[in-house]
């Protein structure tokens, strides 16, 4: 082993999904109605992307789960107060498809997000790529990959919550659920919640089927008030899941300290 590549963290170049992987998630991402997402998500902070996966797909992905060579850790939420399930995160190199996906999807959401920081005064702007945006994690001392996969089992759940893990985080996330609602399990929906001032909770539920997407606000949304817009609070997490096996893939943009 080398001592000094050893120490050398790998660079955001050496992350680039493959291009066959690439050009087939921007296929299947180019049959959605943008236009119409774009407008959920400035009403609601969440929209759905429907049959992005395949079945196939989805039993590939949450095949991988038990095993250790595509992860870098594995989380017990009891164990933290995060409610009760497990989930691991990815190691790298990302599986192509996962890589392909997150490749992807930047762009578009990308632009979501910097219109939505120039409404709420938030200076940072993201760049066109997502590498180019992993550079600027790593060079924030973010290194750690934080795409993961989630199980849930009967009873288990996750608390509301918010996926920043550290000073430069993306603003949208999005979660795939790879389980089919009412065969593999039941119970378990996707739950978004929204703090506006001198008001009281919303809560947002939205339903999936296998293979859909869910993107969703990660901290921050901007709202027209009578004096321009302003910034209202939002978190995600998972209701009780009352039967069955529930597997969730999840992207997260930003890498972690």
């Amino acid at each position: 082993m080398n001592a000094l590549t050893d120490i050398i963290p790998p660079t955001p170049d050496d992350f680039i999904p493959a291009k066959p992987a690439v050009t087939s998630a921007e296929e299947r991402l180019a049959a959605q109605d943008w236009e119409a997402f774009a407008e959920e998500m400035d009403r609601f902070g969440c929209a759905r992307l429907k049959g992005v996966l395949t079945p196939e797909e989805c039993r590939d992905l949450a095949a991988l789960y038990p095993e250790e060579r595509h992860f870098r850790s594995h989380v017990h939420m009891a164990r933290h107060g995060f409610g009760k399930g497990e989930y691991r995160y990815f190691k790298y190199p990302l599986p192509d498809l996962l890589g392909g996906l997150r490749t992807a999807l930047w762009p578009r959401l990308a632009g979501i997000a910097n219109d939505w920081n120039a409404r709420m005064g938030i200076e940072r702007r993201y760049p066109e790529t997502h590498a180019d945006f992993l550079r600027q994690c790593h060079e924030a001392g973010q290194t750690r990959p934080t795409p993961l996969l989630l199980r849930y089992v009967e009873g288990d759940f996750n608390c509301l919550h918010q996926d920043l893990y550290g000073d430069l985080a993306f603003p949208l996330q999005v979660a795939f659920l790879l389980s089919e609602p009412g065969r593999d399990f039941t119970g378990g929906e996707f739950v978004l919640t929204e703090q506006r001032s001198r008001m009281q909770s919303r809560a947002e539920v939205v339903p999936l089927s296998q293979g859909d997407a869910v993107v969703f606000a990660v901290h921050n949304r901007p709202v027209r008030g009578s004096r321009g817009h302003y910034r209202v609070n939002l978190r995600h997490g998972v209701s009780r899941v009352r039967s069955g096996e529930r597997h969730t893939l999840g992207i997260i943009f930003h890498d972690a300290k």
